[in-house]
């Protein structure tokens, strides 16, 4: 079985693997490259295998540098079966669709242009309708279950804590009589974060392909980067200016706007003239929030009880949503102080670049980055502290003030990655570094070389590498870090003890008796695992 690397391979953008076998062709992810004009070329180039040839395409989530290829794929012959989650399949019909209509946006001006100049137009990467097309081709599925392929192929989506739907993808294929256990990360969150649930641990793998964003990265706590924003917003709409917020439409905004009307709706010392106007200028990040408040299922306990208790986290009193592009225009219009979340999250499209226009020259506004900024991006080059840009064909000079609030990543970071690596019990043959630029992934390679003494490959473009079952079962005893582990461990046991005993307590109280005992039974599985664990790790440091 071979497997190949066609995207995210020493760059962050454009996930794209292939996986061959004796019988079947399988791909994980089909993201779209984003980045400076080389790497977005590469969206145009063919695809380094026949679409028509491929059977099963497995999605780990909706972000557009995982899934935005798939209409170019469809459309060009895929006849196959496209397999995720739930919720990431309500995410691709609004993401992809919007997508799309980018790409014809953008071709429609440049293709004014060339006609001016007397060259030939040229055709959009895919069409709206090329986009809807493909949705047909989507099968869904729950976090857990055990999905049978066929006779040879097996797999599993766990909650990966990125984004809603996001999922670590576990795969069992059967050859030769034996059968080899892969597990791809997906983009792994951090825990702790808000709405969504926390990244699920994996037992066991033959081999792993995890990402590697920040993986020479300690992010600072997200409390704290939460504390940082509400202070930008405070200082800039004291001396009278506005606050722009890059955001990808699906995942941070939704974070970003819990967390607002945590601060604004609770907090006893707001007053009614501190309740700075909010916008959310995104129609894609509207439509997103939508399908947020129709997967609530997936949500983690806090959101699932503010739900439960009649309030929308998404929306509150100075909050306003805007879909039109006349109320979008009007916006930097307005004089009056007021923050703006907009899309696309690197500045790279969408209406964000027509704020960051109209607001960038002057000194009185912020400009607050809370997520990735890949290589070359717009986003990449204010961070970079270029003092002139050129944004939509006018050179703007760059006053504002620039933050960089990395506690709102929503990628794992380098102890992060290491801690969930550690937890296999079983420890993967090879590990190979994905969708990580060159710097980050090499210093997480030789961390993990280093405390487990496991082999870190980090792929390049269009590398192939050739997997077969370990002959050696390496086991997790002798690895891992078994007194950092320990107390890692303990900590959530005692954290499942109390969620036990505090459900106990709700079980007089008026709840889903269904609910219950699934709640009743996750936990109970829960300490299990855990006690097993610790046992483990008892035995390990000789205790």
């Amino acid at each position: 079985m071979d497997i190949k690397f066609f995207g995210a391979a020493k760059i962050v953008t454009g996930s794209n693997y292939l996986l061959k076998t004796k019988k079947y062709n399988i791909l994980v992810d089909c993201g779209m490259f984003q980045g400076n004009k080389e790497i977005e070329r590469l969206n145009y180039e063919n695809f380094p295998y026949d679409p028509r040839e491929i059977d099963f395409l497995f999605l780990t989530h909706a972000h557009i540098d995982h899934s935005g290829r798939i209409p170019k794929l469809v459309k060009e012959g895929f006849r196959g079966r496209i397999i995720t989650t739930n919720p990431t399949y309500d995410l691709c019909k609004i993401m992809l669709i919007d997508s799309a209509k980018i790409q014809e946006a953008d071709v429609e001006w440049e293709n004014r242009k060339r006609q001016r100049a007397g060259k030939d137009p040229i055709e959009p990467l895919y069409t709206i309708e090329d986009a809807e097309y493909c949705l047909r081709y989507f099968e869904p599925y729950f976090y857990g279950q055990r999905i049978k392929i066929n006779d040879s192929i097996q797999i599993r989506f766990r909650d990966a804590g990125h984004i809603l739907g996001s999922s670590i993808l576990e795969m069992w294929i059967k050859e030769d009589n034996e059968e080899i256990k892969i597990v791809f990360s997906g983009d792994l969150g951090m825990p702790d974060r808000p709405i969504i649930r926390n990244p699920e641990y994996i037992d066991e793998a033959d081999y792993l392909i995890i990402e590697s964003t920040y993986g020479d990265t300690v992010h600072e706590s997200y409390e704290e980067s939460t504390e940082k924003l509400i202070d930008i917003i405070n200082k800039t709409v004291l001396r009278g200016g506005t606050v722009i917020i890059p955001s990808f439409a699906v995942g941070r905004t939704q974070e970003l706007i819990y967390q607002l009307n945590k601060y604004y709706e609770y907090n006893p010392r707001i007053e009614e003239h501190m309740k700075v106007p909010i916008y959310v200028d995104s129609p894609m990040a509207v439509d997103a929030t939508e399908a947020f408040k129709r997967n609530s299922s997936s949500f983690d306990d806090e959101a699932r009880e503010l739900i439960l208790r009649g309030d929308n986290p998404f929306e509150f009193e100075n909050l306003r949503y805007v879909k039109s592009q006349e109320e979008s225009m009007a916006l930097n219009k307005y004089k009056f102080p007021k923050v703006i979340i907009s899309s696309s999250g690197m500045a790279t499209a969408g209406r964000i670049r027509h704020h960051l226009k109209h607001n960038l020259w002057d000194e009185k506004n912020s400009l607050v980055f809370v997520g990735y900024q890949a290589e070359g991006t717009l986003g990449r080059i204010l961070l970079d502290g270029k003092k002139q840009v050129k944004i939509l064909g006018e050179e703007i000079n760059v006053k504002a003030e620039i933050y960089d609030l990395k506690g709102f990543s929503g990628h794992a970071d380098q102890p992060m990655l290491l801690k969930w690596i550690g937890r296999f019990r079983k420890k993967p043959k090879k590990i190979f570094l994905v969708h990580g630029e060159e710097e980050p992934a090499t210093a997480l390679s030789e961390q993990i070389n280093r405390l487990f003494g496991i082999e870190a490959i980090i792929p390049s473009l269009g590398d192939s590498f050739n997997i077969e079952k370990s002959e050696v079962e390496l086991t997790s005893k002798m690895e891992i870090l078994p007194a950092i582990l320990k107390e890692d461990i303990e900590k959530e046991l005692k954290s499942a003890y109390n969620q036990f005993e505090a459900l106990i307590d709700k079980s007089n109280a008026l709840l889903d008796d269904k609910l219950l005992s699934k709640k009743y039974d996750e936990i109970k599985n829960q300490l299990i695992d855990l006690q097993h664990i610790l046992m483990d790790l008892n035995i390990a440091i000789g205790k």
